[in-house]
């Protein structure tokens, strides 16, 4: 038996989106972390697609933002959606199973696209269409079916005159997602006019083509109308969005992980989270954010591309782009920087901030500290008020401390200094020169009393 090629499937993606009033493309704006365009890339390379095709526009700025493998075509003017799949046809198979989508309908799933290609190769047709029934059909395409219930055509209801009364009380519409047979669907596209109130090539019009040409066309019937939702302005977008973020938080939950309150929580398509992890109220995981099992985070947390352990708590803190090592403790109000990384059960308090410093297993910044460009051995204390001086104005400069240090509060370290192991500082030191390991270092003017000096200004 010849082989079938897997599905080809094309993203139209090039028209210009002016209702989000953006210098932004349409489909670049951000929905959960995620480009709305890669949206339906990623369904189709999940559903097994062979080769996923997305049609951009002149100004080509859509190819730096899609993965490795998926290809690009050009349509070269504004003419349609149909057009616009001719813009791909060199990437078309003749045997192979060709699935459209507007790249603008970003809640498609894997299985609702395997679901139309099955239903496509056993209807036998040359077009199966997802359709769906609308209380409000809007300007949608209204499918005229024939008596026998296949789809005679599409009525367009984007412009008056486009379709007649009777037409648009039709409550059936195209949803916006084709699957065709390559060989009819190439022999067709070349076929269509712009006979229209729009004076555009609509993909939709193929269908009475194939039919004419003795092929069959069917409809699948989609039953959840979200996954066909699509966006053309920021309120579309916020409307998406909400049912995008349900689906992530539902996603966490049944793998085990608690979010005390959905309605205050964001979560990105792309953060994992173990199981027994709490997410309390208002907090923001964003980006390619890890997070173990077993972990407290929240409320009123923020999260970007941070990697946690297990059993990680951090309460009212920032982190952004920082590495949390198993059992640690952060904040409240602490500020994890990028390159900030804590080794196991390490603590950074309240209003800490430490950027691009490696904290030893077990060490505790506890409170009012700033650690910058430093590394720090493990079970060391760092007092209240330790302040690490990085910057000369010039370039920043390192500082180490070694491993069962205890420094005093209010303790200075002006970069570039070493800290030896086991060594104390002294409070209110202004550290300059290095510590030896076991010694104290103090570094502070002595105190002197002037007696009487209250009298005297009185």
């Amino acid at each position: 038996m010849p082989r079938v090629p897997a599905p080809t499937v094309v993203l139209l993606a090039a028209g210009e989106g002016t209702r989000m009033r953006s210098a932004v493309p349409k489909v670049l704006h951000p929905l959960c972390g995620r480009p709305l365009i890669l949206w339906p890339v990623v369904a189709a390379q999940q559903a097994g697609a062979g080769a996923v095709v997305v049609v951009d526009n002149p100004k080509r700025k859509l190819a730096e933002h899609l993965p490795a493998g998926v290809e690009v075509a050009i349509q070269e003017r504004p003419r349609g959606t149909g057009d616009a799949l001719a813009a791909a046809r060199a990437h078309i198979e003749p045997k192979a199973t060709v699935v459209v989508v507007n790249a603008d309908v970003p809640l498609i799933t894997a299985e609702a696209l395997r679901a139309l290609v099955e239903a496509h190769d056993a209807s036998g047709a040359a077009a199966t269409m997802a359709t769906m029934e609308l209380d409000d059909p809007g300007q949608l395409g209204r499918v005229l079916r024939g008596s026998d219930g296949s789809v005679e055509r599409v009525v367009e209801a984007k412009a008056p005159g486009d379709a007649s009364a009777a037409e648009l009380a039709i409550r059936e519409v195209n949803a916006g997602v084709y699957a065709f047979a390559g060989g009819p669907l190439l022999a067709t596209l070349d076929g269509l006019d712009a006979d229209n109130a729009q004076g555009e090539l609509y993909l939709p019009d193929v269908l009475p083509r194939l039919r004419a040409a003795g092929h069959g066309v069917a409809a699948y019937p989609v039953t959840d109308a979200r996954i066909t939702l699509g966006v053309n302005d920021r309120v579309d977008l916020a409307r998406v969005q909400a049912v995008a973020q349900r689906r992530i938080h539902e996603r966490h939950q049944r793998a085990g992980v608690t979010v005390v309150d959905p309605g205050s929580t964001l979560i990105d398509v792309d953060v994992t989270i173990g199981e027994d992890t709490v997410i309390e109220p208002s907090s923001f995981l964003r980006g390619s954010t890890e997070i173990g099992a077993g972990c407290a985070v929240g409320p009123l947390t923020t999260l970007i591309g941070a990697k946690l352990g297990a059993r990680v708590t951090v309460r009212h803190s920032y982190l952004d782009h920082a590495e949390v090592g198993d059992g640690c403790n952060v904040g409240p109000f602490a500020y994890l920087r990028p390159g900030a990384h804590l080794h196991e059960r390490a603590k950074a308090g309240t209003f800490v901030e430490i950027k691009n410093s490696e904290i030893g297993a077990g060490t505790k910044v506890p409170h009012l500290s700033y650690i910058g460009d430093a590394d720090i051995g493990e079970s060391t204390n760092i007092a209240a008020g330790n302040i690490v001086a990085n910057y000369d104005g010039r370039a920043k400069h390192h500082t180490t401390i070694g491993s069962r240090v205890k420094t005093g509060v209010d303790t200075m370290f002006v970069a570039p200094v070493n800290v030896g192991d086991d060594a104390y500082t002294g409070a209110g030191s202004v550290i300059t020169e290095d510590v030896p390991e076991g010694a104290l270092g103090i570094a502070r003017a002595r105190q002197k009393n002037i007696e009487g000096y209250s009298e005297r200004r009185r």
